[in-house]
């Protein structure tokens, strides 16, 4: 008895299976129409959404950067069936030749996978293809987007966008945890799009289409349930000023040069122009390649980011930075007095004398800041007789407080490809002179006026500028302000950076700054302007004017760095263009509107004595000017 209800027990437990697997496929075949649906239409097909890119604002919420939805038409080279290639390209606007080559490039890249064929049709372009597309098996569309700029002052520092390279591709494919990439996707190649890409790309999404045997849409598999939603990427807020942007991209017209200008107590960048620029509208279409083509070729390197990558001796304005560190190691003290006998170097300024640093910064007196390096270099340590190994030990010390400015090294600027500059050093001039102790004071004296092998960027003295406004700490320049709704931003812009010299020494160099603007007409009195000249040497041309400076004087609001290539004198050339500038962030306006129109009348463009380009190496990552430093530079008028 026991036995047969066992095997009464077992039958029914069998049956039970049987009668579930028979429901299951009575709801398949009867009830749930959608394998029917997929069977009979022969295609569900999977469509990777593209998300529109992040958005940029300017620091008072105005749009810099927006998307412009395009379509984007992909070829499958297996699923190619009788193509009318004569209809196909009439409608498309292509010629034969152009549809045989994009489908053998095809072919090339994936005989299986959708391959990018015509990028970027507009709204109105896709609507009149859209309906015929049926016909051309082994063709479809993705939706994309192009950026769209409202500013046209702005390129360099937004940068621009443009088809992952393949080399891109082959690494983003060897890198297991990215795989985000495709053949055809956009990419962020300079500027802000470059650098922050991550955070603007988004995040793909998912969906799946059903297609009838002749390619047309029947709608999304089981009502778009399995679809993953694209994620549009971050939205970026910059410290960018736009207006005040736009301004100093029209000053900066028929100039080659820089303009940076930095919220001291912040970092924040408030203004980043390089000149000549470009149209950003240009690299944001179908056209891409062929303007691309010709901005590369423009011996004026438009694409170049002058302030990051440029390279320029500091000239005069490197005095400010020697008053400071002469002043901490007290080898002089503010009141200290020289004149121009026994100086190599002579002084353009009518003034047999300077009997103060306050005075020297005014008049930018070369034989002053000569006596004040040379103090530096051989009266410290004096216990070492040897005359080279004394040189060699003073100008360790005075690399390591110069190098707290940021020069010789990178900021850490949130935008590619900064350059890193050159501070010379003991190892530098031991190689130089091909030894050690072949080198002393007499052969690197053109160091004390920002002359012979030291260089730097316009981003960097702009941070210079800060440092001097802020009394002695710098916060790491940068550009964006805030990622996404909660304005997260890397801690390191938002650290003070102290470059160990005490705040008594700085206000001393504010009062010769301030000095030197006093009762010129281009540095209204109640702008409180401190500012100090520069002018660069230049092997080819006339030399490059630069102009630092901060205001008020007091609880500095911006600093600013103008550098104008071939423009001479930094009082005539540069210093003008910072004026404009800071009376419009100050007072929120204008008033000198006459200046501003002379300004932007004024063509230096024509002193500058452009080079072939060499190679095919882009521009961003050549530097403007290659200093090639020689032995005791001969020290021309600054």
């Amino acid at each position: 008895m026991q036995d047969q209800n066992r095997t009464i027990i077992i039958r029914g437990f069998f049956l039970f299976i049987a009668l579930v697997y028979l429901c299951r496929l009575f709801y398949l075949q009867v009830i749930d129409n959608s394998y029917i649906e997929a069977a009979a239409d022969n295609a569900i097909q999977k469509v990777v959404e593209i998300p529109f890119r992040g958005l940029i604002y300017d620091r008072n919420n105005k749009l810099i950067v927006s998307n412009a939805p395009v379509y984007d038409l992909y070829v499958t080279p297996k699923k190619l069936k009788n193509i009318d290639t004569l209809r196909f390209c009439n409608l498309f606007q292509i010629t034969k030749e152009e549809y045989i080559e994009k489908v053998n490039e095809a072919k090339i890249y994936s005989y299986q996978r959708p391959s990018l064929f015509i990028r970027q049709l507009s709204v109105e372009d896709f609507a009149k293809v859209q309906d015929d597309l049926v016909d051309f098996q082994g063709f479809s569309f993705q939706t994309s987007a192009f950026r769209k700029y409202h500013s046209t002052g702005i390129a360099n520092a937004v940068g621009y966008i443009g088809e992952i390279s393949p080399k891109a591709l082959e690494a983003e494919a060897e890198n297991e945890t990215e795989g985000y990439y495709k053949q055809g996707d956009y990419i962020g190649l300079s500027g802000i799009e470059k650098y922050y890409e991550n955070y603007l790309r988004g995040i793909k999404g998912i969906k799946y289409i059903m297609k009838n045997s002749k390619g047309a849409e029947k709608g999304r598999y089981k009502n778009g349930e399995l679809d993953v939603p694209s994620i549009p990427g971050k939205t970026l807020y910059s410290s960018i000023d736009l207006e005040l942007q736009d301004l100093a991209d029209s000053l900066m017209q028929n100039k080659v040069g820089s303009v940076v200008a930095i919220e001291p107590s912040t970092g924040e960048i408030l203004s980043l122009v390089s000149a000549p620029s470009y149209d950003p509208r240009l690299l944001s279409g179908r056209n891409f390649r062929k303007t691309y083509g010709k901005l590369v070729m423009d011996l004026t390197r438009p694409l170049l980011n002058r302030p990051m990558q440029a390279h320029y001796r500091p000239g005069s304005s490197f005095k400010t930075i020697q008053s400071l560190v002469a002043l901490q190691q007290g080898v002089i003290s503010p009141s200290f007095t020289a004149s121009h006998a026994g100086s190599p170097m002579a002084c353009t300024h009518v003034h047999p004398v300077s009997n103060s640093i306050m005075e020297a910064l005014k008049q930018s007196c070369n034989p002053y800041y000569y006596f004040v390096f040379r103090r530096f270099i051989l009266d410290q340590n004096t216990q070492e007789t040897n005359i080279f190994k004394r040189s060699a030990l003073n100008l360790k010390l005075w690399d390591e407080m110069v190098a707290k400015f940021g020069i010789g090294k990178k900021l850490g600027v949130d935008l590619p490809s900064e350059v890193k500059g050159n501070l010379p050093d003991v190892d530098y001039y031991n190689k130089i002179y091909k030894g050690v102790n072949t080198w002393k004071f007499s052969n690197i004296y053109s160091l004390a006026i920002g002359e012979g092998e030291i260089d730097v960027s316009p981003m960097k003295m702009a941070n210079v500028a800060a440092i001097l406004a802020n009394r002695g700490f710098y916060i790491t320049p940068h550009i964006v302000k805030g990622v996404g709704q909660k304005g997260v931003i890397a801690k390191d812009f938002s650290v003070r950076k102290y470059v160990d010299i005490e705040r008594r020494h700085f206000d001393v160099v504010a009062d010769g700054m301030e000095r030197m603007t006093e009762g010129k007409p281009i540095f209204p009195a109640d702008l409180g302007i401190c500012g100090k000249t520069g002018t660069s040497q230049n092997a080819k041309g006339k030399d490059h004017a630069i102009f630092i400076c901060f205001a008020p004087k007091e609880n500095p609001k911006i600093a600013v760095a103008v550098f104008v290539e071939n423009g001479g004198f930094g009082i005539s050339a540069a210093a003008p263009v910072a004026s404009i500038m800071i009376e419009k962030y100050l007072k929120g306006k204008v008033e000198r509107t006459a200046l501003k129109n002379e300004i932007i009348a004024r063509n230096f463009s024509n002193n500058v004595i452009t080079q072939p380009l060499s190679g095919k190496s882009l521009p961003e990552s050549k530097p403007i000017e290659a200093i090639v430093p020689k032995p005791n530079a001969t020290i021309k008028k600054l």
